[in-house]
């Protein structure tokens, strides 16, 4: 049994590594310098998507150690935590936010219309919170609990780091003006069109997900949500 867990522990060390080391200080500001800001965003994001599959396949392939029994309702938790994550990360996405990563065109960020940001500094990693968490709910053998909870404990640390990183980079008071601000202006509307583009972008990707899971995980699971 422990030989069949090799791929699984190369998998997770692997997701582990991609996303401590191209992050840290000695590193990152090299492969910014050589590919962009822009350039680094798209290598990092899809180098954690390669990976993430990765380790997606390798807990499949893991061996099965029932650790307990989903109950009937836990499909349907893990649909909601889905879906609300997928909005998350709609909303998040392509937007400026300099409290956390993955922000896009940080210089054009506007704390006096925050979108998103000025309900939560991290949407990323709480989009990831959610849909670790409702996932757990669904799995209940070890690999897949290791991975989820693995991936639930990565997003809340994450934001405790990220958060003492920005306040390094911003200065105390220059992050707490910042997030301050955001939070003061979290009910300003941004424009009605793309708000709409962005909830049917969240809402494709639900179904996008759902249609993806057989090869991803090797269980179908549009059926069970069926009338």
């Amino acid at each position: 049994m422990l030989a069949g867990w090799g791929g699984f522990v190369a998998a997770y060390a692997a997701f582990l590594l991609t996303h401590a080391i191209p992050v840290r200080p000695p590193v990152r500001p090299w492969l910014v310098a050589r590919l962009g800001p822009a350039g680094f965003g798209l290598a990092y994001s899809a180098l954690s998507l390669a990976v993430l599959v990765w380790l997606f396949l390798a807990a499949r392939a893991a061996p099965w150690v029932p650790l307990w029994h989903p109950p009937f309702w836990a499909g349907h938790v893990t649909l909601l935590a889905m879906a609300l994550a997928c909005l998350l990360l709609a909303f998040a996405a392509f937007r400026p936010n300099p409290l956390s990563f993955a922000g896009w065109r940080n210089d054009r960020f506007d704390p006096r219309a925050p979108g998103v940001v000025g309900f939560l500094r991290h949407p990323v990693l709480a989009a990831l919170a959610l849909w670790s968490g409702g996932h757990l709910a669904a799995n209940g053998d070890l690999a897949h609990v290791l991975m989820f909870g693995g991936f639930a404990g990565f997003a809340l640390l994450g934001q405790r780091l990220i958060d003492r990183r920005r306040r390094r980079e911003l200065g105390p008071r220059g992050w707490a003006d910042l997030a301050a601000t955001a939070r003061a202006h979290r009910l300003s509307q941004g424009a009605g069109a793309e708000t709409f583009l962005r909830l049917l972008a969240g809402l494709a990707l639900v179904h996008l997900l759902i249609a993806l899971h057989p090869w991803l995980a090797g269980v179908p699971i549009a059926a069970r949500f069926m009338p």
